[in-house]
């Protein structure tokens, strides 16, 4: 299995570019059509779990849009082979103070690029120290 084929890498990062974009100018539509449209798909976040792309829309279509702007601190993508990837992401919500960490994993499908499975966590706050 070849890793990181220049042009797959290429592709993968132009597709997690446009979904970071999308996700803090909380563009619907195109978070929508970058996940996988399938019961399969699944999205763990901070305070829910979502089994299929239908529950995902329909917390996306929910959700708040204020307060999604973030500092992505770390970006590792990684391909393997020509049609499947991982992205992973260390952010900071703004304002707020709080690390957190996004993982996604991506396949080709015969639309393109898509979210099979998601994960979105924050790291407790360190202790204060003494």
């Amino acid at each position: 299995m070849e890793i990181n084929l220049p042009d797959i890498l290429a592709e993968v990062t132009a597709t997690f570019d446009r979904y970071e974009k999308a996700l803090v100018s909380n563009d619907v539509r195109v978070l929508d059509e970058l996940f996988w449209n399938s019961p399969h798909t699944l999205r763990y976040g901070v305070t829910e779990n979502l089994y299929g792309y239908e529950e995902i829309k329909a917390f996306r279509m929910a959700r708040p849009a204020p307060g999604l702007e973030r500092a992505v601190l770390k970006t590792v993508i990684t391909t393997y082979g020509r049609d499947f990837a991982t992205a992973n992401v260390e952010f900071q919500r703004s304002g707020s103070g709080k690390t957190g960490r996004q993982s996604q994993t991506w396949m080709r499908t015969p639309q393109g690029w898509r979210v099979v499975a998601a994960h979105v966590s924050l790291l407790a706050a360190p202790p204060p120290l003494a």
